[in-house]
This record gives structure tokens, C-alpha cells and sequence, in this order.
């Protein structure tokens, strides 16, 4: 079992930033590859970002490509997701996901494990 806690969001003004963060503990963190997702109210949960189990490759979805950074670290057990350049249509609650393969993905129905979510609000 993996256990995924989400922290960082808020509320914040178009142009503003965020770090969230993922907080994991129970099997080994560090051979997981790492997901973010996100879901709008009336909408399906979607792909924002991944990263490989050593941090090594990274991939976005082009609406936030360019604005927000994935990374890792695996002595600390977390994963972050740096937002840049929020706007409005950023707003959702935000998860991170853990997929046990060596693999990265980029759709809900790869991961395993998934944590609570964190709110995120862009007012314009």
C-alpha cells in the first residue's frame, strides 16, 4: 500500500503561483513513477504532468506546458508540482498519483494508489 497526502493549494490571483506537494509513505516511494491530475466541477479527472520513478523524464499536458514543473525527491518520500502563470481555468482539486510499473503514464486508469486532493483557485 502507498499512502498519498496532497498540500499547497489555495487561492490565488490569475498570474500568481503555487507549489503542491505530495507527501508518501508505506511501500518504497522511489520506485514509482508519479502523476498529477486534476478535476474541474462537472468535469472528468485529467492529466496535468508525470514523472519517472528517478526523475529522469517528465511529460505535460500542453495546457499547462511551459507553466508547471514536476519533480521529486525520493530521499523525502515527495513529489511537487510548481504552478506558474495560474489563470481561471486552472481551478480544480488537484491529485497526485502513484503507478506501480517502471513506466510513466498519463491517464487515471494507470495508477494505483491516489491521495485525497488539494483545492486550487485562480480568480481573475
Amino acid at each position: 500500500q502507498v499512502q498519498l497526502v496532497e498540500s499547497g493549494g489555495g487561492l490565488v490571483q490569475a498570474g500568481g503561483s503555487l507549489r503542491l506537494s505530495c507527501a508518501a509513505s508505506g511501500r518504497t516511494f522511489s520506485n514509482y513513477p508519479m502523476g498529477w491530475f486534476r478535476q474541474a466541477p462537472g468535469k472528468e479527472r485529467e492529466f496535468v504532468a508525470a514523472i519517472s520513478w528517478s526523475g529522469g523524464s517528465t511529460y505535460y499536458a500542453d495546457s499547462v506546458k511551459g507553466r508547471f514543473t514536476i519533480s521529486r525527491d525520493n530521499a523525502k518520500n515527495t513529489a511537487y508540482l510548481q504552478m506558474n502563470s495560474l489563470k481561471p481555468e486552472d481551478t480544480a482539486v488537484y491529485y497526485c498519483a502513484a503507478r506501480v510499473s517502471r513506466t510513466i503514464a498519463t491517464t487515471t486508469r494507470d495508477y494505483d494508489y491516489w491521495g485525497q486532493g488539494t483545492q486550487v483557485t485562480v480568480s481573475s
